[in-house]
């Protein structure tokens, strides 16, 4: 399969790395030096493209990739703000998108533990739910698009949550994301329903980039001569 790496950084050579371990082609690098070279003509060359890049690209790099009518697989977070465009330009082209805030097969697990965590305790009044996310300080948004995902499993479940906020609250309707800039970090995510009789907790903590990476050049095997609309639980089958 050949491969289109848009966003070349600390996780675009991961992905590289895993891709050519597992037989696949890079055909197109672009990174901030090249963009220039992100053409219909140039991104054509591949079968799929691998979109890592920050908030304030990934949505035109994605519309891009469905013009072009390259299957793309996107990482990117915080740019979320402009998805149903996305989905209207896919379903328009008959495109292929698989989005996911995270690539990592345990993260997607976790996800499940999460959903299912949190429909158990919504009938404890008992228990307050708080999270944590804990990143590298690279990372350009905060919260994790991750640890958004894992609030919006939460609030879904839990009715007397209302929205998630990023900062201390008095408000009980609140659930408190706590995010956290340390080096060096992959990534921790930490759900934690406290009461004044004990704690429960799960925690998933990458230990590197690999597991995202994989994911990633996984999603991409997948979207080959797709179309649609998917996410890392159609990857899975989950």
């Amino acid at each position: 399969m050949k491969i289109a790496l848009i966003g070349y950084g600390k996780m675009g050579k991961t992905i590289e790395e895993i891709a050519i371990q597992k037989g696949h082609e890079i055909v197109l690098k672009i990174d901030l030096n090249n963009n220039q070279d992100f053409t219909a003509a140039n991104l054509q060359k591949a079968d799929v493209a691998i979109e890592f890049t920050g908030p304030h690209s990934a949505f035109e790099n994605v519309m891009k990739c469905i013009e072009f009518g390259v299957p793309v697989v996107s990482g990117s977070t915080g740019w979320l703000d402009n998805w149903n465009e996305v989905t209207t330009a896919c379903k328009a082209k008959n495109g292929c998108v698989v989005y996911s805030s995270n690539y990592s097969i345990g993260v997607n697990l976790f996800f499940e533990l999460n959903k299912t965590l949190a429909q158990l305790m919504e009938p404890y009044a008992d228990y307050d739910v708080s999270m944590t996310e804990i990143h590298h300080t690279e990372k350009k948004d905060a919260p994790s698009g991750t640890a958004i995902s894992l609030a919006e499993q939460v609030l879904a479940a839990i009715g007397r949550k209302n929205k998630w906020v990023n900062a201390a609250s008095a408000n009980a309707d609140d659930l408190i994301i706590n995010s956290e800039r340390i080096d060096p970090a992959p990534g921790t995510h930490i759900v934690k329903y406290s009461s004044p009789i004990d704690d429960i907790e799960i925690i998933h903590t990458a230990h590197t980039r690999k597991g995202f990476a994989s994911g990633a050049v996984l999603a991409a095997e997948f979207a080959n001569k797709k179309s649609g609309i998917f996410t890392m639980k159609d990857v899975l089958g989950l």
